[in-house]
């Protein structure tokens, strides 16, 4: 998960403290890296790295930046291991533009081979500088902004939201398909994000885009068009009156309740995202053809893998037998080969117990696949081919061999 935050004031001010302060509350979403961008007088000052939000930050003084607009965001890794190189905003080929996104853009691969091949400077893994490159696209092409945005809407697939400006210019855009966004209004200034509680320390009065829709933001006012036409939208803003502990909570008494609410949408997006990987078809042909199937996990990812072992057998027709990891290694590990294949799952991707079961099972010659939450952890960097839960493709972190074959 990621967040976003832009602004657009009418003058040139001290946007380091509005940047800073927008990404510690978007922090409860989890993240691993922060970046910030401020636009000012036809340049852009880009500043980003792995860490939290204090310790950036402070180490690359944010605090300092100037300008009439400014985009700062919360990376949760997904395309490419956490690193500045791949921490968002990022910058056009030229540097002439910046943007950042929230979500996943699930042709991820495809489209950087073909910016690539375009010519295009392609700096990272990440699919937040692929949004910047599909607009980029059409705006080398000759098209205007509105409409080379309305045209990479087209090429983007996945769930985002995403927020872009240029150097010589005097607004932002912003855009979304099945991801939240919301835009504020204020006295001299607009803003637009991921979520309200970044917006509302500075602005009550807001505008709820939908998806396939164009915002455009000045600093006294807000356009928004639509994606398919580029006709304009009337849309009144409303004012939030929620306090801002409700607003955190989406109207829920309790952060659990409103998460066990979220994960039917949670799961959409994921299975939306396991679409567009090239290796889940192997996975599964290997899954379907094995001799036995293990799900492997500790503590809480154990309990997932029981569950998951009942959904299996309802929804695939075949067995998958849930084992803790300590004891995969006593009861299964000297049994398998490779006509067997195991699910190691770890939230953290550093289970300990759950890379001792890996190991054993590799040494084994067993068909090995991951699951895990964080890329970067030692179980995405194994010798075996792992599937990060935060909707990972290929080109995010790449199986260090061909997957297995039978013999």
């Amino acid at each position: 998960m990621c967040g976003i935050f832009g602004y657009v004031t009418n003058k040139e001010e001290d946007l380091g403290p509005i940047l800073i302060e927008a990404a510690k509350r978007l922090t409860y979403r989890g993240y691993d890296s922060v970046g910030a961008a401020a636009i000012n007088n036809g340049a852009i000052d880009l500043r980003k790295d792995v860490g939290k939000v204090e310790e950036v930050s402070a180490k690359y003084n944010f605090a300092e930046l100037r300008g009439q607009r400014g985009i700062t965001q919360l990376r949760w890794a997904t395309f490419g291991e956490p690193s500045q190189v791949n921490a968002q905003p990022h910058l056009d080929s030229d540097g002439d533009m910046v943007g950042a996104h929230n979500g996943n853009v699930v042709n991820n691969v495809e489209l950087r081979e073909q910016f690539i091949a375009e010519g295009m400077t392609v700096r990272s893994q990440n699919d937040g500088e692929t949004c910047v490159h599909a607009v980029e696209r059409y705006i080398n092409r000759g098209y205007e902004f509105i409409d080379a945005i309305r045209l990479a809407y087209g090429d983007l697939e996945g769930d985002y939201a995403f927020v872009i400006g240029r150097a010589n210019d005097d607004k932002l855009y912003a855009f979304k398909k099945g991801s939240g966004m919301v835009v504020g209004l204020g006295e001299g200034f607009t803003c637009v994000s991921s979520d309200l509680p970044s917006i509302l320390p500075l602005t009550r009065e807001v505008i709820r885009p939908q998806d396939g829709e164009i915002v455009t933001l000045w600093a006294d006012k807000v356009e928004v068009r639509s994606v398919k036409d580029g006709k304009k939208i009337e849309r009144k803003p409303e004012t939030v009156t929620e306090s801002m502990d409700a607003v955190q909570k989406g109207g829920y008494p309790h952060f659990m309740l409103k998460e066990i609410h979220e994960q039917a949408q949670v799961a959409r997006e994921l299975a939306h995202v396991l679409q567009g990987n090239r290796e889940v078809d192997a996975l599964v042909e290997k899954m379907k053809n094995a001799r036995h199937l293990y799900f492997i996990g500790c503590g809480t990812s154990y309990h997932a893998a029981s569950v998951g072992a009942v959904y299996f057998a309802q929804l695939a027709g075949r067995a998958a037998i849930p084992v803790l990891a300590p004891q995969f290694i006593a009861q299964y590990a000297p049994t398998v080969n490779h006509e067997d294949v195991g699910i190691f799952v770890s939230q953290s991707g550093e289970t300990k117990d759950v890379l001792n079961a890996l190991e054993a099972a590799e040494a084994r010659n067993m068909a090995c696949f991951g699951l895990a939450n964080v890329v970067g952890s030692t179980l995405t960097k194994s010798d075996s081919f792992c599937l990060p839960l935060s909707a990972d493709t290929r080109s995010a972190f790449p199986p260090r061999r061909p997957l297995p074959t039978r013999s």
